[in-house]
């Protein structure tokens, strides 16, 4: 259901939003947990080993793949939130095309270098074999995964967040039922992992195709909507460059971490990969807010209604708050065992090593709930350069503690790498947010007479589209 979130009670919207996209990340995360479970139990601790140790190159472009996604459909939401529906297709035509180029260029280069990749995470000799399986059956599917991303992207910024949860529940029970089906029927290992996403997301993109076509006719396209423009697509790569950039810069961190990891040998990596599982499904509430600001944020932005993103990022921050507080508890007193069901009770060394991360990063979610809540806004607004800056000095200083602590302090030190960069990249955001808005609340009377314009319907004549303007409307 499309959704205008230019008007009504920011709060009520916003949450309202974020609960579809929470159910659907816990889903996304149970599908991960069900693998890594599935993997663990039917073929052993040395292929848990090989996905945990693969996975952060496929974390990479999947990342990259977001950023650029969700960077692009940025004015998607500008466009709706300003009234402009051709505006909204001639997004959909740019972000369709840039992303068979980006899907193409990222296929290409997995394809070339994929090997040397795994061996510069030092990923170990007896794990390489399985390891390379895995990751070549998913860059495969590369194509799939940006079509289907950017499907849901487009939906999410018309303010729809329920259709792409239902596709994404279907993907995810599809994916496990398939997973059983390749790894415990037909004994392929690995291989039956990665098949079992790469299909589950190939019959995911058909029914999103389907969908749109028969329920949202705002993104039928015509033979006009095809004209191609430089500028809009400069405009649309203005934010999803920096984004997908920022995005992989993030994702660089954690491969760091894992190369590090990677050198104490399979048990450690099988317990830091279970404790990361354990860690993205307990902050997805944290990440569902964000997503949501980004939206609300963007349509509003379009309008604009800045005074509106304030109010709405404030009450975001202070409901990030109170989920990182309550998370953070759920995992320090549950987090044995829920360590337990990935990892066979007899193996209480591996058990001890997880528990320790999640001890150590559970003290610093609210930093990171921070992160979501200000980037997400800022990106929404089309201020990438920002969230870009605060993932540069997130990667600076995840890879200086990763691998500087390590050496004085083994695997702790590994555990206390990721908690240092959330302390940093929230710092940049936070004080970025409050600089932009500062700067945005100088053009008053401007906003003023934009938000008037699309109250009347008449914003294409008094207000221009930010598609064809040299900066965003501010």
């Amino acid at each position: 259901m499309i959704q205008d979130m230019t008007s009504g009670n920011p709060a009520k919207l916003i949450v309202k939003f974020s609960i579809p996209l929470l159910i659907g990340n816990i889903f996304q995360q149970l599908y991960n947990i069900s693998d890594i479970i599935i993997v663990g139990r039917l073929i052993g601790v040395n292929a848990l080993a090989a996905v945990g140790a693969s996975a952060p190159l496929y974390f990479v472009l999947l990342l990259v793949i977001l950023g650029f996604t969700g960077g692009l459909t940025v004015i998607t939401a500008q466009e709706f939130g300003a009234k402009n529906e051709d505006g909204v297709r001639k997004s959909v035509v740019h972000s369709l095309v840039a992303s068979m180029v980006l899907s193409l260029v990222m296929t290409l280069f997995m394809f070339f270098y994929m090997k040397e990749l795994l061996q510069i995470m030092n990923v170990p000799q007896e794990i390489m074999p399985e390891a390379l399986k895995f990751i070549r059956v998913l860059c495969a599917g590369l194509v799939l995964i940006v079509g289907y991303n950017l499907l849901s992207f487009f939906m999410r910024a018309l303010g729809d967040s329920r259709t792409p949860l239902y596709f994404l529940i279907f993907s995810s029970v599809l994916n496990i039922f398939l997973n059983l089906l390749f790894i415990y029927v037909f004994k392929m290992g690995v291989v039956g992992s990665a098949l079992g996403t790469v299909v589950a997301i190939s019959i995911s993109v058909i029914a999103c195709i389907v969908f749109i076509g028969k329920k949202f006719p705002i993104l039928h396209l015509t033979r006009k909507d095809w004209k191609l423009d430089g500028a809009i697509f400069k405009k649309h790569l203005d934010i999803a460059i920096p984004m997908s950039i920022q995005f992989s810069i993030i994702a660089f961190g954690v491969m760091i971490i894992q190369s590090v990891c990677n050198s104490f040998g399979p048990e450690v990596i099988a317990a830091f990969t279970s404790a990361l599982r354990i860690e993205q499904l307990a902050t997805q509430p944290l990440v569902a807010i964000g997503l949501a600001v980004a939206t609300f944020s963007a349509q509003n932005f379009g309008a604009g209604m800045i005074g509106r993103i304030r109010r709405g990022v404030f009450i975001c921050s202070i409901i990030s708050l109170v989920f990182s507080i309550f998370m953070a508890l759920f995992v320090r007193y549950g987090g044995e065992n829920m360590i337990q069901i990935f990892i066979d009770g007899e193996n209480a060394n591996i058990i001890d090593t997880a528990k320790d991360y999640l001890n150590i990063s559970t003290l610093f979610y609210f930093f990171l709930g921070q992160i979501f809540i200000f980037r997400n806004a800022l990106q929404g607004m089309g201020r990438a350069k920002i969230p870009l800056l605060a993932s540069i000095v997130e990667l600076v200083m995840r890879a200086l503690a990763a691998v500087y602590l390590a050496r004085q302090y083994g695997y702790i030190g590994i555990c206390y790498a990721s908690p240092i960069a959330w302390v940093g990249g929230a710092l940049v955001v936070d004080i970025g947010y409050w600089l932009t808005i500062k700067k945005l609340k100088g053009k008053y009377w401007h906003n003023q007479m934009k938000w008037l314009g699309n109250k009347l319907k008449i914003s294409d004549r008094h207000c221009p589209s930010p598609l064809h303007t040299s900066t965003p409307a501010e």
